[in-house]
C-alpha cells in the first residue's frame, strides 16, 4: 500500500515504489517474532540439563512459571526415604527377637520402604526368617500372611480395625512415638495385637532449606503423606510446613491435588514413587526425583537427576527467568517491527531525510534476529537464587 501511495499518490516513479515495496517486504520479515520463543526455551531447556534439571517440554518450563502451590511426597522427597526401625516393643508374651522375627518373615516379599528398613535389622541382628504362604499386600494399610501356620498383620490402625483387632493399649504409645515423626505399625498375631514398631526417616539436610526458599518466592507449600497427623505435624514442623495433608491412601494423592486445582490453584506435585504417579500427571506440573521409581519418572514432566529438593527451587527460578526472557525477545521484536516499518515506508523522506535502501532494510532485519538470539543466549548465565 505505501508503495502504491507513493507511485499514485505522490507521483514518484517506479524504482522509487519498488524500493519502498522491497524495504517493507524486508523490514516486516516476522523472523525475530518466529524465534523469541523457541530459543529462549532452547537454552533454558539446556541449562537445566547442566544443572541437572530434565524438562521435558515448553509447556512444561511455562507452567512452572505460572505456579501457585507445591504438594511434596513426605517419603524421599523431604525425607531421605531410607527408615530404620527405632522401636520394637511386645504386648503380650512373645519376646522382641521373636516379634521381629514375625515382622520380618512377614515383609521379605514387600516393596515398601518400611519394609526394607525391618529385613535390615533383622539381618543386622543375624534373625533367620521362616516362610510366608498366604501373602496379601492390603494398599494403604499394611500386609496380611502366615508365618509357620499363625496369621499376622503387619499395619495402620485401619488394617486392625478391619480384622477386629483391639488396638486400645497401644493407643498411647502409638500417639506418643507419633509425636515424635516416627512411623508406628502394629502387629497382630492370630487376632490378637502383639506389638508395635517405629520406624523414622531422616530429613534430607537442604529440605528445611529449599522449603524456605519455595515460601519466599510466593507458593503454598504443602506436605502429602499417609502418616497419621500427628507424625505428619512432627515432620512437618521440623521443616518448616505449615499445611499438611495426612491419612491420604496411596490411590487418594491424585484426589488431594486435584482439590488444591478445585480452588483455582496452578499446582506442582513432587514425588518418587509408584503411587505418587497418577498424581504426577494430575498435577500441571509433575516434578519426579530422579532417584524414584521408572513410573514416577515417566510420568512425570520434569526430573530432578540430583535428587535434591533445592533443585524444585531452581527449576521454578529458571521457568521464571525463561519467561521473562521470551517477553524480552518479543517485546525487541515488536518493537524493531514498529519502528522499522514506518521508516522502510518512507516516513524519514517525507520530512526530507534519508530513503530506506533495501539491502540496509535486510541488514537491520537479520540484526533484529541476532539480538533475539543473543538476549535468549544470555541465559546460559543464570544462577538459581
Amino acid at each position: 500500500m505505501a508503495s502504491l501511495g507513493w507511485y499514485f499518490l505522490a507521483g514518484q516513479s517506479l524504482s522509487f515504489s519498488l524500493s519502498i515495496f522491497i524495504a517493507v517486504l524486508v523490514i516486516a520479515c516476522p523472523c525475530a517474532l518466529g524465534l523469541a520463543t523457541p530459543t529462549a526455551i532452547m537454552v533454558g531447556t539446556g541449562k537445566g540439563a547442566e544443572n541437572g534439571i530434565l524438562i521435558k517440554s515448553g509447556q512444561a518450563l511455562e507452567a512452572a512459571y505460572q505456579l501457585d502451590a507445591v504438594v511434596l511426597d513426605k517419603t524421599g522427597t523431604i525425607t531421605a526415604g531410607r527408615p530404620s526401625l527405632t522401636d520394637l516393643e511386645a504386648f503380650g508374651d512373645l519376646p522382641r527377637a521373636e516379634l521381629l522375627r514375625l515382622v520380618a518373615s512377614g515383609e521379605q516379599h514387600s516393596e515398601h520402604p518400611l519394609a526394607r528398613a525391618l529385613l535390615a535389622t533383622a539381618e543386622e541382628e543375624g534373625v533367620i526368617l521362616s516362610p510366608v504362604s498366604d501373602f496379601q499386600s492390603i494398599s494403604g494399610r499394611g500386609l496380611r500372611a502366615r508365618v509357620e501356620e499363625r496369621t499376622i498383620l503387619i499395619g495402620n490402625e485401619a488394617l486392625m480395625a478391619d480384622y477386629q483387632v483391639d488396638a486400645s493399649q497401644a493407643q498411647q504409645r502409638l500417639r506418643a512415638l507419633s509425636h515424635q515423626g516416627k512411623t508406628v505399625m502394629l502387629l497382630a498375631v492370630d487376632g490378637c495385637l502383639a506389638g508395635l514398631l517405629a520406624v523414622a526417616d531422616t530429613i534430607k539436610e537442604n529440605s528445611p532449606v529449599a522449603i524456605r526458599q519455595l515460601q519466599e518466592l510466593g507458593l503454598e507449600v504443602l506436605m502429602l503423606t499417609g502418616d497419621r497427623q500427628e507424625t505428619a505435624a512432627a515432620i512437618a514442623q521440623m521443616v518448616g510446613i505449615k499445611q499438611v495433608i495426612a491419612g491420604v491412601l496411596p490411590d487418594g494423592k491424585a484426589d488431594a491435588v486435584k482439590r488444591l486445582q478445585e480452588r483455582g490453584k496452578k499446582v506442582a506435585m513432587v514425588g518418587d514413587g509408584i503411587n505418587d504417579a497418577p498424581a504426577l500427571v494430575q498435577a500441571e506440573v509433575g516434578i519426579a526425583i530422579g532417584s524414584g521409581t521408572d513410573v514416577a519418572i515417566e510420568s512425570a514432566d520434569i526430573v530432578l537427576m540430583h535428587s535434591e529438593l533445592q533443585d524444585v527451587v531452581k527449576a521454578i527460578q529458571l521457568s521464571q527467568a525463561t519467561i521473562k526472557n521470551i517477553k524480552e525477545n518479543l517485546f525487541w521484536a515488536f518493537a524493531y517491527n514498529t519502528l522499522g516499518i514506518p521508516v522502510a515506508m518512507g516516513l524519514l523522506h517525507l520530512f526530507g531525510g534519508p530513503l530506506l535502501n533495501p539491502m540496509l532494510a535486510g541488514l537491520a532485519m537479520s540484526l533484529s534476529s541476532v539480538s533475539v538470539v543473543a538476549n535468549a543466549l544470555r541465559l546460559n548465565r543464570f544462577k538459581a537464587k
